[in-house]
C-alpha cells in the first residue's frame, strides 16, 4: 500500500471517529439547548435580524475595521463554498436524499450557536499590536471563559485547529472543487488552473480584510443570484418531479434503511447516514458551532455585540435554508439521484449536480453548475485567508509574520487543487470537528451571559431605532 493511500485511509477512519455519534449530539444538542434558553428568539427574530441587515449600512457607531454588511459579506463569503453545491450533493449520494432534511434541521439549531459564537467575538474583540480590531473564540475563551488557564489553552487549541481547517475546509477542498469543475466543463488540466487560482488569491489577500471585505460585498450578491437563478429554473422545469421528489427525501430521512434513486441507480442509506452526512455537510456548509466566523463578525464596526449577533445569524439562512434547499430540491425533483458514470459508479459531488441542472439547461449545465462553484469556492478561499490568518496571529503574536501565513495558504491553494477529492474533503471533516468542540465549550459555559445580554436587548429593541 502506498503513503498517499495510508494517509487516506487513516483520515477516512479519523474521519468517521470524529463524525460519530458523539460530535453529533455535541452539535445539535448544543443547538437545541441554547435555543430553548433563549426562548427560541433566534427564529422568532429572523425577519428583525434580516431588517437590522438591511439598515446596517448606516451602523458606523462601533470600533472595527469594517461596515457590518460588509462583515457577514465576508461571513458568508466564507461559507457559501461547495459545501452549497458538492457537499450538498456528496451528503445526499452518501446519506440518501434524507440527508437533505437533517441538513435544514442542523441549520436552525444552527442558528442560536451562530449567534452566540458571533455575539461573544464581538463582545470580547480587543486591539492588536497595530491597533487593529480582533476577535473570535480564542479571544473569548482566553477572556471570558469560568476557568482561566483552562480558557487559555481552549484558546489557543481553537487557534492551532482554525488554522488547519483555513488550509483544509477553507481553501483545499474549494481549490480541488474549483479545478475538478474546470476539468470536467472546459477540459483544462487541474495543475494549469491551479496555478491561476492560487496566483489571484495571493493578489486579492495581499490587500487585508479592507481588500478581502470589498471583494465579498460585490461578490457575494452576484454569485449567490447567478447560482440561485439556475437552480430554481431547474426545480420548475422539473416541477412534476418535485413532489416524488420530497417524498422521497422525508422517506429517506426518517427510515431505518430506505432505498431510493433515480433512473438507472439507486442509493441505499439508512437513517443514521441520513443524519451523519446531513448534519456534517450542513456544518460544513454554514460553520454554524465552529465559531470561525466570529472571527470576521469581530471586524464589524458597530457598537452592540446583540445585533451584530443577530446579523451574523442570517449568514445561516442565506447559506444553507436558501442555497443549500435549491441545490437538494433541484437533485431531488430531477431525478438524477443514483444515476451511475460509464464505470457504474454512482455520480456525487459536482457530476451530481451538473446532471440534475443538464436536464434543463443540456450541455450548458456543466457550464453554469462550474462557474457557480468556481465563484462560490474562491470566494470561500478568500474570506477563510482572513480567518485563518487572525488564528495565526493569535498563535505567534507578531503580525509581520502575517506574510508567511499568506504565502503558504496560496501554495496550499495549488496542492489542494491537485490532490484527491477524497482525502481533502476527510482532512476538512476531521479539523472542522476538532475545532467545534472548544468553541461549542465556549458558547456552552457562558451561555448565560449570552441570554442574559439578549434578553437585555429584547426589552430593549422595540423603543430604539435599528
Amino acid at each position: 500500500m502506498s503513503l498517499s493511500s495510508t494517509i487516506s485511509e487513516l483520515l477516512q477512519k479519523t474521519d468517521k471517529i470524529v463524525w460519530g455519534p458523539y460530535m453529533i449530539a455535541l452539535l445539535l444538542g448544543t443547538g437545541i439547548y441554547l435555543l430553548i434558553k433563549m426562548r427560541f428568539l433566534p427564529v422568532r427574530n429572523l425577519g428583525y435580524a434580516l431588517k437590522c441587515l438591511v439598515k446596517s449600512g448606516k451602523d458606523f457607531d462601533g470600533e472595527g475595521e469594517i461596515s457590518a454588511v460588509s462583515s457577514l459579506a465576508t461571513e458568508l463569503a466564507a461559507t457559501i463554498g461547495t459545501g452549497n453545491i458538492v457537499g450538498v450533493a456528496t451528503a445526499m449520494t452518501l446519506g440518501g436524499a434524507g440527508a437533505l432534511v437533517w441538513l435544514l434541521l442542523s441549520a436552525f439549531a444552527g442558528f442560536s450557536t451562530k449567534f452566540a459564537e458571533s455575539m461573544l467575538s464581538v463582545k470580547y474583540r480587543t486591539k492588536n499590536a497595530d491597533k487593529i480590531t480582533v476577535g473570535g473564540p480564542m479571544y473569548t475563551l482566553k477572556a471570558a471563559f469560568p476557568f482561566k488557564k483552562t480558557g487559555a489553552v481552549l484558546g489557543a487549541m481553537f487557534a492551532v485547529f482554525a488554522v488547519l481547517a483555513s488550509f483544509g475546509m477553507g481553501n483545499m477542498a474549494q481549490s480541488n472543487s474549483i479545478t475538478s469543475a474546470l476539468r470536467e466543463a472546459f477540459s483544462i488540466p487541474v495543475h494549469k488552473s491551479g496555478i491561476v487560482v492560487s496566483i489571484l488569491v495571493i493578489l486579492v489577500i495581499l490587500g487585508g480584510i479592507q481588500s478581502i471585505s470589498r471583494f465579498s460585498l460585490y461578490m457575494v450578491p452576484a454569485m449567490a443570484l447567478f447560482y440561485v437563478g439556475g437552480a430554481l429554473a431547474v426545480i420548475i422545469v422539473n416541477i412534476d418531479g418535485l413532489t416524488s421528489g420530497l417524498k422521497e427525501i422525508f422517506t429517506m430521512a426518517f427510515s431505518v434503511r430506505a432505498v431510493a434513486g433515480g433512473i438507472g441507480g439507486t442509493i441505499t442509506a439508512s437513517m443514521q447516514d441520513a443524519m451523519r452526512y446531513g448534519i456534517s455537510r450542513g456544518v460544513f456548509s454554514n460553520e454554524a458551532g465552529l465559531g470561525a466566523g466570529g472571527i470576521s463578525a469581530a471586524a464589524a464596526d458597530t457598537a452592540s455585540c446583540v445585533k451584530q449577533g443577530y446579523i451574523s445569524m442570517t449568514g445561516v439562512f442565506f447559506d444553507t435554508i436558501v442555497i443549500c434547499t435549491v441545490t437538494g430540491l433541484a437533485i431531488a425533483s430531477s431525478g438524477v439521484l443514483g444515476i451511475c458514470d460509464e464505470n457504474n459508479v454512482p455520480l456525487t459531488g459536482a457530476a451530481l449536480t451538473i446532471a440534475a441542472f443538464s436536464t434543463v439547461f443540456g450541455d450548458m449545465g456543466a457550464c453554469i453548475v462550474s462557474i457557480g462553484i468556481t465563484l462560490f469556492a474562491f470566494a470561500t478561499i478568500i474570506a477563510w485567508e482572513y480567518q485563518g490568518e487572525r488564528a495565526f496571529e493569535y498563535l505567534v503574536k507578531k503580525s509581520k509574520l502575517c506574510i508567511v501565513y499568506r504565502f503558504t495558504y496560496a501554495l496550499a491553494t495549488f496542492i489542494g487543487a491537485v490532490c484527491t477529492l477524497e482525502t481533502v474533503w476527510n482532512f476538512s471533516d476531521i479539523m472542522n470537528a476538532l475545532m467545534a468542540i472548544p468553541n461549542l465549550l465556549c458558547v456552552l459555559a457562558l451561555s448565560d451571559e449570552v441570554c442574559g445580554d439578549m434578553m437585555r436587548y429584547e426589552k430593549n429593541k422595540n423603543h430604539s431605532k435599528l
